[in-house]
């Protein structure tokens, strides 16, 4: 027979009758997930405010400069590999579909504008995501798990400053840059598949990029490699320090679990946050 002390203590006073609580149990867990994501997205926020403010602390400066080498340049070559096809693509399918119009004088035009506006920034984002910041939830997680985060409490360094600032700095310093190289590198594959490879005019097609595109598009895709480097450096750095209060696993299979969040979560708000900074930047 059940006994009361058996009864969970959530339902002990719950004395709705049976039909309300059906009815209302997909509410109340609706608002579970959403005080779960509005204490989530503050806890991320002052992971942020903190893990920045500890950037201009002294003796940063080598720390950044390894980092930038760890996720700047051993992702250059990822970088122009895909930007090079990404490049090729865009100008083989634009030239088909503008030489139905007899418009295929714009190709220029429409690989520059498109590259340096949306796939540039977007890619970039997305390819260091899945070299760089896999490797970073996954360093920081077994560094967690190991207590290796903990024996940096014990020496008085901020963990904080020691692992995540330096990893900040260096995204939103090295994705611009990759993003730029992207950018060259893929109107020089639209060049070779659009002029070399399908005969569009080779002065026309330069012309065009010169005489369309200003420095306002390039700013705009730098705003967004910015917004891209904060939202995959601090969700990185986030899911690995805090991979030892994961409900779903522990010890190595959470440093697994969560690496795997960091790549999905990163790419998801690459693109949402992609909307958002366009509708902006149009609005503005």
């Amino acid at each position: 027979m059940l006994n009361r002390e058996d009864i969970p203590t959530s339902d002990k006073y719950d004395d709705r009758p049976a039909i309300v609580k059906l009815l209302t149990s997909p509410l109340a867990a609706l608002g579970r997930q959403a005080i779960h994501l509005v204490n989530s997205l503050g806890a991320a926020g002052i992971f942020l405010f903190l893990a920045f403010t500890g950037i201009f602390r002294p003796k940063q400066l080598s720390k950044i400069l390894h980092q930038i080498y760890y996720i700047g340049a051993r992702s250059f070559g990822i970088i122009a590999l895909v930007s090079l096809f990404t490049g090729m693509v865009l100008g083989l399918q634009s030239y088909h579909a503008l030489v139905q119009f007899g418009a295929e004088g714009a190709l220029g035009t429409l690989v520059s504008l498109t590259l340096i506006r949306e796939l540039g920034p977007v890619l970039t984002a997305i390819m260091i995501t899945a070299r760089a910041g896999s490797a970073i939830t996954a360093e920081i997680g077994i560094q967690r798990i190991s207590e290796q985060i903990d024996a940096l409490y014990t020496m008085r360094i901020d963990p904080l400053r020691f692992l995540v600032s330096p990893r900040i700095a260096a995204a939103i310093i090295s994705f611009p840059l990759l993003t730029a190289i992207f950018d060259v590198v893929g109107i020089f594959g639209g060049y070779i598949s659009g002029v070399l490879l399908m005969g569009a005019n080779s002065a026309s097609y330069i012309y065009r990029i010169q005489s369309n595109t200003d420095i306002g598009d390039v700013a705009d895709g730098f705003i967004k490699a910015i917004v891209f480097a904060i939202i995959v450096s601090t969700v990185s750095c986030y899911q690995g320090y805090f991979a030892h209060m994961r409900t779903d696993g522990h010890g190595a299979k959470a440093v697994g679990l969560s690496t795997t969040a960091a790549v999905v979560l990163s790419c998801v708000l690459i693109l949402v946050s992609d909307y958002v900074v366009t509708s902006l930047l149009i609005g503005g």
